[in-house]
């Protein structure tokens, strides 16, 4: 059991969990203190979700192969017109396809 159990390691995902705590509370308690929030502040939440959205997508499509660029591509032209769900169900079903015809 000692090979799995290793100090350093203990402390370093606790040490992440510490950190990750601390920045969320830390933003939720800097908003909360103030009265408005300034106009650049709400610009950069406003960024968030299209820089996490960029995060997810750009290193699959980069690395995902062909099937993967195409199925985001469809989902992304599907999503233009429609809502979320026949968007993914559009992405789904193209990736799906192609790993059948291509493999």
């Amino acid at each position: 059991m000692d090979a799995y159990f290793d100090p350093q390691i203990l402390m370093i995902i606790l040490a992440g969990a510490v950190a990750t705590y601390l920045t969320r509370i830390g933003g939720y308690v800097l908003i909360t203190r103030l009265k408005r929030i300034p106009p650049r502040v709400e610009a950069a939440l406003n960024a968030v979700p299209a820089a996490v959205l960029t995060t997810l997508v750009a290193p699959a499509a980069a690395t995902g192969g062909l099937n993967v660029t195409l199925a985001m591509a469809a989902a992304f032209l599907v999503g233009l017109r429609l809502s979320v769900l026949p968007m993914l169900v559009a992405g789904w079903a193209v990736v799906m396809t192609l790993r059948h015809l291509i493999g």
